[in-house]
């Protein structure tokens, strides 16, 4: 893939959108007939969309490139990393705000934010000299 054919927005867009249409079919054609209750499906779209957010940054800047020379095991651990912190944030709050009344856009917000927070945060903690370069003066 050639980064310069989409500018990092572009791109991110386009991870998303594809992201979200894979996990909402997951939703329709497995999780559906499990009865996964509708409130706690924007879980899988969140799980998706989490290693996007991160990856795409990771991929399009030159500065974060020597991340990719790492072996596969362990870029393979920090994607597991952030789809269970996405999974385990997002339905942490979920499970802690369904019952309390809240309009799904709101708990649907709240448990993206949660999601990403902790995917994030679980892969800077297993990557922490990735980042370093931005506090350097």
């Amino acid at each position: 893939m050639n980064k310069e054919r989409l500018p990092r927005w572009g791109w991110l867009v386009a991870g998303l959108f594809l992201a979200v249409l894979v996990s909402n079919l997951l939703n329709l054609l497995v999780l559906v007939p499990a009865v996964l209750p509708e409130a706690y499906r924007s879980i899988t779209v969140i799980a998706a969309m989490a290693p996007i957010l991160i990856y795409v940054g990771v991929w399009y800047d030159e500065e974060r490139q020597p991340y990719w020379r790492q072996s596969r095991v362990k870029i393979a651990g920090d994607v597991l990393f952030v789809v269970t912190g996405a999974i385990l944030g997002s339905a942490i709050v979920l499970v802690a705000l369904v019952g309390v009344g809240l309009p799904s856009t709101v708990l649907d917000i709240l448990a993206m934010s949660a999601g990403f927070l902790l995917a994030w945060g679980l892969f800077w903690w297993r990557n922490p000299e990735l980042y370093a370069v931005d506090l350097e003066p």
